[in-house]
């Protein structure tokens, strides 16, 4: 019997796992209004927050990384105080709540928080108290990840201030920003130190730059993870007869089951694809590569993981067992203790799915 497609009030109870999201790029549009009128930032192009969430994502939505990643001076701005750091982490964690997620890590660049004077553990421990407070006796795991900007120079002191916080609520490092130019092999150093603590990372890569960058994160930056990943399909070819050819990289990728931390909504906005039919998340899947589903941004690609599930529903027809399957694989990824990924797989995840899946069949 066909498997009826799942409707936005189940997926919205689904059990979700969320690796490739960033502070600055999920707050509430109050939120952000209320910390400006706080902190004297005169910046906004808006004090409505209904108008502010249409700027934000049609600020975002320029087909360009760069000119997305604009939208983020003005949600920093406002994020230079222990008091408005610990607010939008409650929020987040919050609204995550909310939206039915069982496991996160949210990243954040501790280096844009340091404007009003407050040191980068100053922004570490208000960051991760703010999680704390926010997912209290919910189903909430959230953990942090640091991440360093790829076009300044402060990635090894990142990568030592995320270790130095690894028992306190952080689980990994990263590198963030303008891709094109600024290749994850320029901060080697920043990633050899967490390597040799034994600690966690994950490099955006091949999401505005093409296989190189994922081959440079990979094979000479050690990343465990592929932050989007997603052009990895310019290494992937469909010959006259529809077969599939996977180039060395991308054998490499599946073989070795590298996460790849696919962000579809955003992808779309910085023009990764032209249209969600277009995005090669359907194929990674085929394919059987380690795919994750994530929202990566989401106030600036008005998003949330029930919003991003709707859409492989409505674009690829996933049901419940798909929607399973890439939640196992985030949780598979996630840079939590085995012990702890395998309780909640074994202990929420997969029984909350086969509820449902037997409600729905």
């Amino acid at each position: 019997m066909a498997t009826s497609l799942p409707s936005r009030e189940t997926l919205l109870t689904a059990p979700k796992v969320l690796l490739h999201d960033h502070l600055d790029g999920g707050l509430r549009p109050q939120t952000v209004i209320d910390l400006a009128d706080e902190s004297g930032y005169s910046g906004l192009p808006t004090t409505d927050p209904d108008e502010l969430a249409k700027w934000m994502v049609r600020g975002a939505d320029r087909k360009d990384l760069v000119l997305y990643l604009d939208t983020f001076a003005h949600t920093t701005g406002v994020m230079q105080t222990p008091e408005a750091l610990h607010r939008v982490a409650r929020e987040c964690a919050e609204d995550l709540v909310a939206d039915g997620v069982v496991y996160a890590e949210i990243r954040f660049a501790p280096e844009l928080h340091v404007d009003g004077g407050l040191s980068l553990d100053d922004v570490v421990e208000a960051v991760t108290s703010g999680f704390a407070d926010g997912s209290k006796d919910s189903p909430l795991t959230i953990r942090a990840i640091c991440s360093a900007m790829r076009q300044a120079s402060r990635s090894l002191e990142i990568s030592q201030l995320a270790v130095r916080w690894r028992d306190s609520g952080v689980v990994g490092f990263d590198i963030a920003g303008p891709e094109n130019g600024f290749p994850p092999d320029d901060h080697l150093l920043a990633f050899q130190f967490a390597q040799r603590e034994n600690f966690h990372y994950t490099i955006h890569a091949g999401e505005a730059y093409g296989p190189k960058s994922i081959w440079k994160a990979l094979q000479w930056c050690g990343a465990e993870r592929l932050g989007h990943g997603v052009r990895i399909m310019d290494d992937i070819t469909v010959d006259d007869n529809g077969d599939i050819h996977l180039g060395r990289l991308a054998h490499s990728i599946r073989d070795r089951r590298i996460p790849l931390e696919v962000c579809p909504s955003s992808n779309l906005h910085t023009g990764v694809v032209d249209d969600l039919a277009d995005h090669p998340i359907k194929m990674f899947k085929d394919l059987k590569f380690r795919v994750t589903l994530n929202t990566d941004n989401r106030l600036m690609s008005n998003v949330s993981m029930t919003d991003e599930m709707e859409n492989m529903v409505r674009v690829f027809d996933w049901d419940l067992t798909d929607m399973r399957w890439i939640t196992v694989n985030g949780m598979k990824s996630a840079f939590l203790p085995f012990d702890e990924r395998l309780a909640l797989i074994n202990k929420v995840i997969k029984p909350q799915y086969a509820q449902l899946i037997s409600e729905a069949s």
